[in-house]
Order: structure tokens, then sequence, then C-alpha cells
């Protein structure tokens, strides 16, 4: 049966992914772990860690020193790492129903099964990945906040075609990487092999509005993207009226040579 240090549940996000097979070879090498298909399990003298191939930790029970050090070995194997690394912390308990309950960011476990904390922190890794692009996507957000107000006050886009084409790029991949990449829309995988467990992941995704939360992510980002279209519409059509009046000089440039021989 796992130790604990304390009740305390600490989720993270590191970076973008954790690097494969480097990282499951290293945890592999220096813990004692298991693989859950997209997760790997660490037992640490003080508690346990689950480590989200998205770049997700969640952590129960563990010591800020253990998480401290282990985090800084996870360092070198993260792909994008974040500056300053998404935090959130919750706690737990085991009830006495035998049922898994949520109440005031407490989770009470019906067992002490290292799958029943898997189940949930599924949902915890969830949420913590959408908190970082939450963060990402307000960021873009203000970033371009100037663009409705110098077309409100100048009626032209204070941006050219390249960086248009920059933000729309930018733009697409965070949205690939929400709605495709990371799986923040679908059950994992896990539950195919656990099924009985499913009810655990949904209460927990519930209580942390993960799908509500992405569906405002995808709004928000989505009224950026109409913008930024509209944008490149009207920047291709300055380009090939420019191009027009090229080719009319060109023609006209022609003929008064040929009519001036």
């Amino acid at each position: 049966m796992t130790e604990f240090h304390h009740d305390k549940i600490d989720t993270l996000v590191l970076g973008r992914q954790f690097r494969q097979p480097e990282t499951q070879e290293f945890v592999l090498e220096h813990y004692r772990s298991a693989r859950f298909r997209d997760v790997l399990r660490v037992e640490l003298d003080d508690g346990e860690a689950w480590l989200f191939d998205y770049g997700a930790l969640i952590l129960w029970g563990v010591s800020e020193q253990s998480k401290q050090t282990l985090i800084a070995r996870l360092q070198d194997l993260v792909e994008d790492p974040l500056a300053k690394a998404e935090h959130e912390r919750y706690k737990f308990g085991f009830g006495k129903t035998g049922e898994l309950k949520i109440h005031q960011d407490t989770v009470f476990l019906p067992d002490q099964e290292p799958l029943s904390r898997l189940a949930v922190s599924h949902a915890f890794a969830q949420s913590i990945k959408l908190a970082a692009f939450e963060d990402l996507a307000q960021a873009v957000i203000e970033e371009n906040a100037h663009i409705p107000r110098a077309l409100a006050l100048r009626g032209k886009s204070p941006l050219g075609r390249r960086q248009l084409s920059q933000k729309r790029g930018e733009l697409f991949s965070t949205k690939s990487d929400i709605l495709l990449n990371f799986n923040l829309l679908d059950t994992p995988e896990f539950f195919w092999d656990y099924p009985e467990l499913e009810s655990f992941y949904l209460l927990a995704s519930r209580y942390l509005d993960v799908l509500p939360r992405v569906d405002l992510l995808s709004k928000k980002l989505e009224t950026i993207r109409e913008l930024l279209e509209m944008l490149a519409t009207e920047e291709n059509h300055k380009h090939a009226s420019f191009l027009e009046w090229i080719i009319i000089i060109l023609i006209a440039v022609d003929i008064v040579l040929y009519f001036g021989h």
C-alpha cells in the first residue's frame, strides 16, 4: 500500500509533452514504475506521481522536496517547457460509502487502489493542461486586442501579410493541440481496459468543468481566427489590386514604347 506524506494532490503542466521513449526509459531505470497506455505511474517514498505523455504531472501525497526533486529530474525530458509550470492543488481522503465524491476541492476516494486514483488523475491532467491553454489563449487575445481598435480608428489593418500568416499559423497550432493532439475532448483510452472506472473520471471531469471550458476556449479562439481571416482576405485583395495596377502600367508602357517607334 502506498504511503502518503500528506493529503494534497498537486497537478502541474511542465511543457508541451514528455519526450518518448526517453522519459519511459529514464523512469523505468530510476523508479518503481508501470505504464498504463499514455501514463506512467511512479512510486515515490512518500506518495506517487502520474506522468501523462502530454506534459501533465499529477502527484498524490508527495512532499515538496520529493516533488521538486522529481520535477528537476524531468526537466530535460520535457519538450517546449513552460517558463513557469502551471499548478493547482486539491485534497484527498478516503470515504466510507464505497463511492467517489468530490466536494470543495476535496476528493473522497472509495478505496486505496492506485487505478482509482489514476481514473481521477486523468480528469485532473486534462483540467491542468486546459488551464495552460487558457493562459495561452488569454495571452493571444491580449496580444491581438489592438487590431480591432486600430481598424476602428484608422480603417486599416496594422499587420502585414507575413505577420497575419504567422499569427494564423500560431492560432491553428494552438487550436489543433486543444481539439486534436491532446485528447482534451475524448474519454482517455485507459477506460477501454477499465470501463468500471470510467464513472470516476466522468464525475471528476464534470466537477472540473472540462468540456464547458474547452467549448468556451474554442469560441474565443474562433473569434480571433475570424478576425485574422477577415484581415488576410483584405490584404489579399490589396495585393491583387497592386498586381493588377503593375500589369496595367506595364501594358501602358509597352504601348507607349511600341507607338513611339
